[in-house]
C-alpha cells in the first residue's frame, strides 16, 4: 500500500518540523508526504523546501482547514490518504495500524489523539434521525482512495465542522469506519484556553450540515434547538456570575438564531440542488484555484 500523508500547517514551523521528524521514522520508501502551508509568515516555506522528506509543498492563501485538506487531496498519488496537522506526533505503530485496518476491509480508520486537554481520546458514536454516526478526528484519520473519491473530499462551506459533516456522509453511505489503537498520535499543540466561542459561525455550521445531510426532519430542529438552549443556559450562568455582560448574552442569542437559520437554508439548498449522493457541492472537484504555489519534487 502506498500511503499519502496530508499535513496542514499555519505559522508553526518548529512544531511542524517535529511532526515531520516523527513521521519520517514510520513511513515506507514508497509513501509520500504533502504539506499544505498557509498563509504562513514565519519562514515555513523555506524550511520545508530545504527538507528532503517532504514530497510536495502546497502554498494556499486561505485560513481554512477544509481548503487545506482539499488542496492536499489535489496532489496525492497514494492508495490511501491520511490527514494530520502540525501538532500531532505519530507513534511507532501509526502507519502499520492504518495498513492493517484498511487491508482488513475498513473504508476509514481513526486513532487516539493523546495529550489534548480539550478533546477526549474516545470519540463516541452518536445517533441523528435514526442514523448512527461515527466521529472522525480531522487530525488523525485515514481513508481508502475510493472513499475519498466518492465523498469528493471536504465541504469548504464548513470551517470548522467539515470533519463532522464528513462523518455524517460516511454514515449515509454505510462506509466502514473503524478505530485502531495502533494508529496513535501525541498532541503537541497548545490549548486554546480563553478563546471566545464564535457562536454565529458554530451554529451556521451546525444548521448547514444537519439540513444538508438529513433534510427537513423533526430531529434536526430538535437537535439544533436543544444544543442552542444548553449553550444559552451556560452563557446565562456566566452572566449571573458577572463573567459576561447581559448585552453580550443577548447579542450571542441573536447571532446564534440568525446564523442557524442561514445554515439551515443553505444546507437545504445544498441537499436538493447539489450533487447528491455526495452531498458536497463545495468539494475537491468544485474548483482548481486553491494553490498559490506548488513545489513538487516527485
Amino acid at each position: 500500500m502506498k500511503l499519502s500523508v496530508v499535513l496542514s500547517t499555519l505559522n508553526n514551523r518548529e512544531r511542524l518540523c517535529a511532526a515531520l521528524d516523527e513521521l519520517a521514522t514510520v513511513l515506507g520508501a514508497d509513501d509520500e508526504v504533502i504539506v499544505v502551508n498557509g498563509p504562513s509568515t514565519d519562514g515555513t516555506t523555506g524550511t520545508i523546501r530545504a527538507r528532503d522528506d517532504v514530497d510536495v509543498l502546497v502554498e494556499i492563501s486561505e485560513r481554512s482547514q477544509s481548503v487545506s485538506r482539499n488542496a492536499g487531496l489535489d496532489h496525492v498519488r497514494g492508495d490511501a490518504v491520511a490527514f494530520l496537522d502540525d501538532a500531532c506526533l505519530v507513534e511507532s505503530g501509526w502507519r502499520d495500524g492504518i495498513e492493517t485496518a484498511l487491508s482488513a476491509g475498513a473504508d476509514v480508520v481513526t486513532g487516539p489523539v493523546t495529550g489534548n486537554p480539550d478533546r477526549s481520546e474516545v470519540m463516541e458514536v452518536f445517533v441523528v434521525a435514526g442514523r448512527a454516526v461515527t466521529p472522525i478526528p480531522g487530525n488523525n484519520v485515514a481513508f481508502s482512495g475510493p472513499v475519498l473519491d466518492c465523498l469528493d473530499g471536504f465541504d469548504e462551506y464548513l470551517d470548522p465542522g467539515s470533519t463532522v459533516d464528513c462523518a455524517h456522509r460516511l454514515a449515509d453511505g454505510d462506509f466502514d469506519v473503524v478505530s485502531s489503537g495502533d494508529m496513535t498520535v501525541r498532541w503537541a499543540g497548545e490549548s486554546p484556553e480563553g478563546e471566545a466561542a464564535e457562536w454565529g459561525k458554530r451554529y451556521r455550521s451546525i444548521g448547514y450540515r444537519l439540513a444538508k445531510n438529513y433534510g427537513i426532519h423533526p430531529a434536526i430542529l430538535a437537535r439544533t434547538l436543544g444544543r442552542a438552549l444548553l449553550d444559552g443556559f451556560d452563557d446565562a450562568r456566566c452572566v449571573l456570575r458577572g463573567e459576561t455582560a447581559l448585552t453580550g448574552w443577548v447579542r450571542n442569542g441573536v447571532d446564534v438564531t440568525s446564523n442557524a437559520l442561514v445554515g439551515l437554508r443553505d444546507g437545504l439548498k445544498a441537499r436538493y440542488r447539489g450533487d447528491s449522493p455526495r452531498r458536497n457541492p463545495r468539494g475537491v472537484s468544485s474548483r482548481q484555484d486553491r494553490a498559490v504555489q506548488v513545489y513538487d519534487r516527485r
